[in-house]
Order: structure tokens, then C-alpha cells, then sequence
């Protein structure tokens, strides 16, 4: 399965969201998504084990939990391919950053320092 169809599902991506914050047992991870998407329970489980299985995350036991973390390999592999796109984007990025800058010094009270 290529990266982008992995990342191609919101559900997927939720989940990636919750553990690059850190470590999470599969029961925690379940009952954000099940709350957000209304899935059930095996079907979260499928979505991790597509995590799992193609790389984006890994598990170990810890007693009777299981806990998953983000592999951050294949993020790195979809980043290098979005690489010899990014010169399209981030022209406007740095100049919506500019406006955004001047915009924060012009609403400024005069004689007030940044």
C-alpha cells in the first residue's frame, strides 16, 4: 500500500494525529476515534493494524495493553516525495508569512515595542 493511500483516510490520519503526541495504548486511541468518526470498536482496530502493517506505527505489549507510537520512517519517505513540490507552495507560504508580520506591526499602538 502506497503512503498516500494510508494517509488518504481521515481516520488514519486522526490516529497518526493522536500518537505523534506520544505513545498511546489502543484502547485510548480507540475511544477518541470512535467518539469523532461513530466506528466501532473492530473498526478502529483495523485502521491501526493498517498502521501496523504497512509501517506508520508500531506496537508493543505492556502487560495486557497494547500500546502504538508513530514510525516516523514512512513519514519521512512520503516528506522526500513531496520535496520537489514544495517550491510551488512555499513562495506563498513565506508571503502570506510577510503579510501576516506587517499586519501584526500595523495594528500595534504607535511607540509600543513588538
Amino acid at each position: 500500500m502506497h503512503a498516500f493511500d494510508v494517509l488518504g483516510d481521515p481516520v488514519r490520519r486522526r490516529i497518526l494525529e493522536l500518537l505523534a503526541d506520544g505513545e498511546r495504548a489502543s484502547g485510548e486511541v480507540s475511544a477518541v476515534v470512535q467518539e469523532e468518526f461513530g466506528i466501532s470498536q473492530p473498526a478502529v482496530s483495523q485502521h491501526l493494524r493498517v498502521l501496523r502493517d504497512t509501517g506508520f506505527a508500531v506496537v508493543r505489549a505492556e502487560g495486557t495493553r497494547r500500546l502504538y507510537a508513530v514510525n516516523a520512517a514512512p513519514l519521512r519517505e512520503a516528506d522526500a516525495w513531496l520535496d520537489r513540490f514544495r517550491r510551488y507552495w512555499t513562495p506563498h507560504l513565506d508571503a502570506l508569512a510577510t503579510e501576516i508580520a506587517r499586519g501584526g506591526r500595523a495594528r500595534r499602538p504607535p511607540g509600543s515595542k513588538p
